[in-house]
């Protein structure tokens, strides 16, 4: 890629973000896109005002941004809890690491590798000026690349441990402020035994627990299988919707044919309210306690008289069979997966194995979409592969468009609706809550783009070949691999600057939340009271999409410093986007909605995936260092990588655990807390009564349901 398409690619970015931001600043002072940009806050009755209609409404502005930069942790931690604000700080992280490491790129690497260019180059045409592969082979300025090596490695550690150390505090903090959630008095117990004198489980939990934990045991509830109940209540929920439609377009009706029409729609109710009386009837009849003996799962939530009882409960083997009366802790309420509760504990392997099989088949298939992307930045193979192709060239500045802007655009389309994907696999693995729905699809989404968006970006253009020669001469992988990661630095830049720039302006935008808004409300919901577009934040495509970046900085701060500054806008650019649309207490605006609290249970992965991104950066430069003739810098390399995969095993032992499970120091000492103020009482009594089955909560369709018809949204 030549000068001219990267600057064809900075330019379009930059241009695209000024106006996805103009537009968003314009649009949300609209009355009628509030169901869009303040969904939270009117999902609480919190009023929204508007400036009256003037010129004022139309004037673009970017205030939002310097005032996102005024919000505290302590105000994100209070409103959206602690997995928000590890999606703040892991934008704060990459800001931090990356203007230290532009400093010394900027200021002592790049200087030295543009230097190092002979006179004769044409590499001015590039980025190759700019990084490593400038440098003379067997140059003793390859040095000062090794020292900043070891600078920049050694501080990414410091980092992530410094942020392991506080996230902690935190984690223990907010345990504590939350306290009183059902959760830290409840077990999840599996596999529970069927009772051999009532031949019922339920009997045989009570006696279980009764026994062996006499002092800390409270009570359970056991799960059934409603499936039944379920397709009853789907059914009596669409009679309900068709009642209230009729009801609202009857009310719209006044006089002559009207009013006949309107009696013919008043039998059309009556008949069918007689049919939604009789499905609660059976509704009731299914959730009766005789008809719910039969349909009992091997599945009961377990709470306790304390947390302590709770913790020691779920972190012991409770049976000499270990594939009997298994425990952990219960996911809140909020966060339970109920679905996957009726799946049997012991087939639980096959749904994983499926789930993995499923994932590498699209990671598999996806090389073809990367391939053909990486076609389009490469223009020199392009026109041999594809002649007609040439035409381009005819064009002033279009093959710079293609080869700059368009590969980068292409694959961010393409990546879109892999994290949805990967979620939906997630959701069939078997996970008892979400929040672990969510962390499997992290785990794939990020191995996804790390072998797909990474590596075969680096290899697509003779994929076959490379991967003959990994698997022929495995020992060569480190020289090779530095190699394709030198030449692709140009596309790599171009993919930071759409996937921040253009990336992150169209998160804030919400363009297909608007698209859609705008259908809806001239089609079919012609009329009616808006829906409030809540959702809650999609840790599963931020986390990993925003980690890949930190890579890609990580594996290039040596290779390329140039890249450095444009990932100083991106992280700054995103912590703005985010603190926006999580922050309530600045901006009054709130896009997203707090389902659950892991407590920061992200966090070790988010530490994971950094420590992959140090290691593949010290792998790639023991690679070049070979290239370059420097054996010596190559192998003294080595004790800074064996230094990294020990610190990354310290970093398990110290911290992990803590994240796994609860501390009974902990659990003691905030059971303590509650004895003093006598609340602890009062939390387990209620604890198990948040439990409860969607399929078993009493069906009503009364006329207050009306009320959640009163339009939350009116023009100014």
């Amino acid at each position: 890629m030549n000068s001219q398409s990267l600057l064809a690619s900075v330019g379009i970015n930059i241009g695209l973000a000024m106006v996805i931001l103009f537009l968003f600043s314009i649009l949300k002072k609209q009355p009628s896109n509030a169901a869009i940009y303040y969904p939270r806050p009117l999902s609480k009755r919190h009023p929204i005002t508007f400036p009256p209609f003037s010129l004022r409404r139309f004037i673009p502005s970017f205030s939002w941004i310097p005032r996102a930069f005024r919000v505290t942790e302590d105000e994100i931690l209070q409103t959206n809890g602690l997995d928000a604000l590890i999606v703040i700080r892991l934008f704060k992280f990459g800001i931090n690491f990356f203007t230290v490491c532009s400093s010394v790129g900027l200021l002592i690497l790049l200087p030295i590798n543009f230097g190092g260019q002979p006179a004769s180059s044409d590499s001015y045409r590039s980025m190759d000026s700019c990084t490593i592969s400038n440098i003379k082979t067997g140059s003793n300025m390859l040095w000062v690349h090794f020292m900043c090596l070891w600078f920049i490695s050694l501080y990414g550690l410091h980092l992530l441990y410094r942020e392991y150390s506080e996230i902690l505090v935190k984690r223990i903090q907010q345990v504590r402020n939350l306290r009183h959630r059902p959760d830290q008095f409840t077990t999840l117990v599996r596999e529970i035994p069927v009772c051999g004198e009532h031949q019922a489980r339920g009997c045989c939990v009570d006696h279980f627990f009764s026994k062996h934990h006499p002092y800390s045991y409270h009570s359970y509830k056991m799960l059934y299988d409603g499936k039944d109940i379920e397709d009853l209540s789907k059914q009596a929920r669409y009679v309900h919707e068709k009642v209230q439609g009729l009801r609202k377009k009857c009310e719209g009706k006044k006089h002559g044919k009207e009013s006949d029409e309107c009696r013919d729609d008043l039998l059309k109710i009556t008949g069918l309210e007689e049919k939604l009386e009789e499905l609660c009837r059976k509704i009731r009849q299914l959730q009766s306690e005789d008809m719910l003996k039969g349909k009992e799962l091997p599945v009961a939530f377990v709470t306790f008289k304390s947390r302590w009882g709770a913790a020691m409960a779920a972190q012991t083997q409770q049976h000499t069979n270990p594939l009997l009366w298994i425990t952990e802790m219960a996911p809140e309420p909020s966060d339970v997966s109920w679905r996957n509760l009726s799946i049997q504990y012991k087939i639980l392997p096959v749904y994983k194995i499926g789930v993995i099989l499923a994932a590498t088949l699209l990671t598999i298939f996806f090389a073809v979409p990367v391939t053909a992307v990486q076609g389009i930045a490469k223009f020199e193979k392009l026109k041999k592969w594809f002649p007609p192709a040439m035409a381009i060239e005819f064009i002033p500045g279009l093959s710079s468009v293609v080869t700059g802007y368009l590969p980068s655009a292409v694959l961010k389309g393409f990546i879109y609706i892999v994290p949805f994907a990967m979620l939906g696999m997630a959701k069939l693995g078997g996970s008892i809550s979400k929040s672990k729905e969510e962390i499997k699809a992290c785990n794939m989404v990020f191995y996804f783009l790390l072998g797909n968006v990474f590596f075969l970006s680096l290899i697509s253009g003779s994929l076959l070949d490379e991967i003959g020669e990994y698997v022929s001469h495995p020992k060569n992988l480190p020289s090779h691999l530095a190699a394709l990661v030198s030449s692709q630095a140009d596309f790599f830049m171009t993919y930071i600057l759409t996937e921040g720039l253009s990336g992150f302006s169209l998160e804030v935008l919400q363009p297909g939340l608007l698209i859609w808004d705008f259908i809806k409300s001239r089609t079919y919901c012609r009329g009616k009271e808006k829906d409030l577009y809540l959702y809650s934040l999609q840790y599963f495509r931020i986390i990993p999409i925003v980690s890949l970046s930190i890579l890609i900085g990580i594996v290039y701060a040596v290779i390329a410093p140039l890249l450095l500054p444009f990932l100083i806008v991106y992280f700054f650019l995103g912590y703005a986007v985010y603190i926006n649309q999580a922050n309530f207490y600045v901006l009054i605006q709130d896009v997203y909605e707090t389902v659950y609290d892991t407590c920061g249970t992200f966090w070790p992965f988010i530490h994971h995936y950094i420590i992959v991104a140090i290691i593949l950066m010290q792998i790639t430069m023991i690679g070049l260092f070979g290239l370059k003739s420097k054996p010596a810098a190559s192998v003294s390399t080595i004790p800074l990588l064996l230094l990294t995969i020990m610190f990354n095993e310290y970093c398990k032992i110290r911290f992990l655990p803590a994240f796994r499970s609860h501390s009974i120091q902990n659990a003691v000492e905030n059971d303590e807390l509650d004895e003093k103020s006598s609340e602890m009482e009062h939390s387990f009594d209620k604890a198990i009564e948040e439990y409860r089955q969607p399929c078993l909560v009493p069906v009503s369709f009364t006329q207050s349901d009306s009320s959640l018809y009163q339009p939350l949204i009116t023009s100014w």
